[in-house]
């Protein structure tokens, strides 16, 4: 028998049967997913499989009809985004909320910004930009000024400050969905590089939603295949490849071919 102190600390974030139904269509039939700290699972599927409908209640802007959540081993029940975020889930979404007019450190800290002591209406931007240059900095970030507007950068300079502001609000459970999306191999490669390194800390979650196998392969330690709301397959990273992944997918549509 295992003592407390020899047991398996329990997953980051866990999600057990997780039902959601709108109207008459059920886009989810009884999920499950697990994720651990200094871990990172890949969650593929087709347009339609259910992905975002996922991220979406774990982020607490949807509420499941059933199943449950954990965080740490303990059940919660997410009534809204902020209410996750006490938790420590942060989430970057495609779009990337980011205000291309602001500079990077107005948009580090979009909507929690800093206020002089005494001065309860004035903006204390030397602080901001100071804590901002710091963030970046602490996951190796490399960005020439903060006072760059956002819409200066590149895209992949912009998925990283959308990443880096959501480790900087305290995220110890980070959701990316499909944060290589449209590219190139220079730009996928500063963001890969900053997940690793995100990875490598031991004390952060990841799970990116994603089309590309390949890649998802490569970061992922755990994946997970989704299709028409239910989790089809689910493997180590190791233990498969694109080849049995793209397999699985070709014989749904035969299927659904011959229907």
């Amino acid at each position: 028998m295992n003592t407390p102190s020899s047991a398996s600390p329990a997953p980051a974030l866990r999600a057990e049967g997780i039902v959601k139904r709108f109207g008459q269509v059920e886009a989810l039939s009884g999920v499950a997913m697990q994720v651990a700290n200094g871990e990172m699972l890949g969650i593929l599927g087709d347009n339609g499989a259910g992905k975002s409908t996922l991220l979406k209640i774990l982020t607490g802007f949807h509420r499941p009809d059933a199943g449950q959540i954990y965080v740490r081993g303990e059940a919660q029940n997410f009534t809204s985004v902020d209410h996750a975020r006490s938790f420590g889930i942060e989430c970057v979404y495609q779009d990337l909320a980011l205000v291309n007019s602001l500079s990077i450190f107005h948009n580090m800290f979009l909507n929690r910004e800093l206020l002089r002591p005494g001065w309860p209406h004035l903006l204390d931007h030397n602080e901001m930009r100071h804590r901002a240059i710091e963030a970046l900095t602490d996951i190796g970030v490399n960005i020439p000024s903060v006072d760059v507007e956002v819409g200066r950068l590149s895209g992949g300079q912009r998925q990283a400050i959308a990443v880096a502001r959501a480790v900087a609000s305290n995220a110890r459970i980070l959701l990316l969905d499909e944060p290589l999306a449209a590219m190139g191999a220079r730009e996928a490669g500063l963001i890969i590089d900053l997940i690793e390194r995100l990875k490598a800390r031991g004390d952060i979650a990841i799970v990116m939603i994603a089309h590309n196998y390949a890649q998802t392969l490569a970061l992922c330690d755990h994946v997970m295949l989704m299709q028409h709301g239910e989790v089809t397959y689910k493997s180590a990273a190791k233990d498969t490849s694109v080849v049995e992944l793209l397999e699985i997918v070709r014989r749904e549509y035969q299927d659904a071919r011959r229907k």
